[in-house]
């Protein structure tokens, strides 16, 4: 089994306690939440407390929702020392607010060797940025370690952890029980292998498939000199391998559906769950 959820900022905009009850309905199990895009929501380090965390644990569990991950996208590899410690406190404050929030994951991607978390890849798949990237990352896993969570990166084509090989390598250096993966297939995919994406995602579960604590599942296109992402049945994906994958070696794994819109949010659903029922029937 599959737990399909949604990303909460890509579902209708609503009060949160009826938001939440509009994503039951529409038949998910859990969210990914990002308190910096939910309005009257804040992640200001210092407004993380006991009791804003507490109050999200127990709407969640009123509306019978998982809260699968809590985003904390920012730049890891940011070169502005000040800025980059304040980047850490941000994250140390997550990790204590999901471990008191009933989440058992803060979710991250790997960021860029540049303030503005732009695009190079010269610089962004260098060896410098990757040392980097680890260097800023040990100080955040210890702090996962004390609050009993964990930190997942999010290997993406356009930043420092780029595919299976260079996530594998990160996975093995810090060498935590509390550093694991959230696999988003379609973010390996750009412009240069896109043809060969079924090889990629291949590549990707055999080098890390054991430490994936959480699928994201959206869709792609190719549009010129970029990679479009869309909701999952809109565009070139195969999921069956990824379904597969799940089912075979993550009973109950939380799978959250990306870019989606709210009304086409269930249409998704039913895609990933059509396939689901394609394996069990095969």
């Amino acid at each position: 089994m599959i737990q399909l959820g949604i990303r909460f900022h890509d579902t209708r905009e609503l009060p949160f306690e009826e938001r939440l009850k509009e994503v039951k309905d529409q038949g998910f199990s859990c969210i990914h939440l990002a308190l910096s895009k939910v309005p009257g929501f804040t992640a200001d380090t210092n407004a993380l407390t006991p009791g804003y965390a507490m109050y999200l644990k127990n709407a969640l569990r009123k509306a019978d929702l998982d809260m699968a991950v809590l985003g904390c996208y920012l730049n890891l590899a940011n070169p502005n020392a000040e800025k980059l410690s304040e980047i850490q406190e941000k994250y140390y404050a997550h990790l204590r607010f999901a471990s008191i929030a009933g989440c058992g994951m803060v979710g991250t991607e790997t960021g860029a060797p540049n303030e503005g978390y732009t695009y190079d890849k010269e610089a962004c798949h260098s060896k410098e940025a990757l040392e980097t990237f680890i260097t800023n990352l040990r100080p955040v896993i210890d702090c996962a370690e004390k609050c009993g969570v964990i930190l997942a990166i999010e290997p993406v084509y356009r930043h420092i952890v780029y595919d299976g090989k260079r996530a594998r390598e990160v996975l093995d250096r810090i060498g935590s029980p509390n550093l694991k993966i959230i696999f988003d297939p379609v973010n390996l995919i750009w412009t240069d292998n896109y043809e060969q994406r079924d090889e990629v995602i291949a590549e990707a579960i055999d080098l890390i498939g054991k430490d994936v604590a959480m699928i994201h599942l959206k869709d792609c296109l190719l549009e010129g000199d970029k990679v479009k992402s869309v909701g999952c049945g809109f565009g070139d994906m195969d999921y069956t391998e990824i379904v597969k994958f799940a089912l075979e070696n993550k009973p109950f794994i939380h799978a959250t559906l990306e870019d989606t819109k709210p009304e086409t949010a269930v249409e998704s659903r039913k895609c990933i769950e059509t396939v689901i029922e394609k394996y069990y029937n095969k």
